[in-house]
């Protein structure tokens, strides 16, 4: 990730300085080596709103003006929520107030009077920084809506997947890595007329009606991780009539390939 020299130019200055002598000298500097988008004023009060209206890359501000001096028009600007980064270089003749300017939240500062070489390099080197930070933000914030598109696309393709298994099934279910069901789906507990019950090894070991030699093959199964399809399994209700289901389903994984259970779907195959 690399600032062209282009881009350092087209930044956004904005010079802060009660003596128009220095805003022009500083402004003649910077057209002079190829800067070109650059505005000022002599006025502090009016910095919080040009900034907020037009974002600057870099605000070189004078410390010493009367009314309103450059460390308030400091905290002024850190007001604003939506610039977590501030672009502040400090202009001062007081050797004492650079590192007080540092500690308020400028960048960086320059001396007066000005060494002209010095001065283009320090600004160079922030405006790099600067757009390096904002290109950052940016990329940050595409990544985000990536993030919120995509989740959203896979909550309405788990919505279509639920609806169509459904509909082509009696039941839809979902299991935790203990083999508790998590999610059911369909006329489930009245077909089965018990309460829908794990089919982990974990699971409770007295399961009334089942077929254990059906129950233990699915175990093993499961334990291996392994998707299953069609698998067949029978209960033997309390009345002593039969039932006969047929199960498919698959293990689920996090992003980072742990196992956290199974889904699938069921339906009854009961010869009426």
């Amino acid at each position: 990730m690399t600032i062209t020299e282009s881009e350092i130019l087209s930044a956004k200055l904005l010079i802060v300085d009660d003596q128009a002598v220095n805003i022009a000298l500083l402004e003649q500097m910077l057209r002079g080596v190829g800067y070109t988008r650059i505005s000022s004023t002599t006025n502090p009060d009016e910095v919080c709103a040009m900034h907020r209206r037009h974002r600057y890359d870099l605000i070189l501000l004078d410390l010493q003006m009367p009314g309103m001096d450059g460390f308030q028009v400091i905290e002024g600007l850190k007001t604003n929520a939506a610039d977590g980064y501030l672009p502040v270089l400090v202009i001062t003749a007081q050797p004492g107030h650079k590192l007080r300017a540092l500690q308020a939240g400028a960048k960086d500062f320059i001396s007066k009077p000005f060494d002209l070489v010095e001065a283009r390099t320090r600004i160079h080197n922030l405006l790099e920084v600067r757009l390096l930070y904002k290109r950052l933000e940016n990329y940050n914030d595409e990544l985000e809506t990536k993030i919120q598109e995509r989740t959203a696309e896979l909550r309405e393709s788990e919505a279509r997947y639920r609806s169509l298994t459904e509909l082509a099934s009696d039941w839809y279910w979902e299991q935790d890595g203990l083999g508790n069901f998590t999610k059911v789906s369909g006329p489930v507990l009245e077909m089965l007329g018990i309460q829908v019950e794990a089919l982990s090894e974990d699971a409770p070991s007295v399961q009334v009606g089942w077929n254990e030699a059906e129950r233990e093959e699915l175990r093993a199964t499961i334990a291996a991780r392994q998707p299953f399809l069609d698998f067949v399994f029978n209960r033997v209700n309390a009345d002593g009539s039969a039932r006969k289901y047929r199960v498919s389903g698959e293990p689920m994984f996090n992003q980072s390939c742990r196992f956290i259970g199974y889904r699938g779907i069921g339906v009854e195959i009961t010869t009426r």
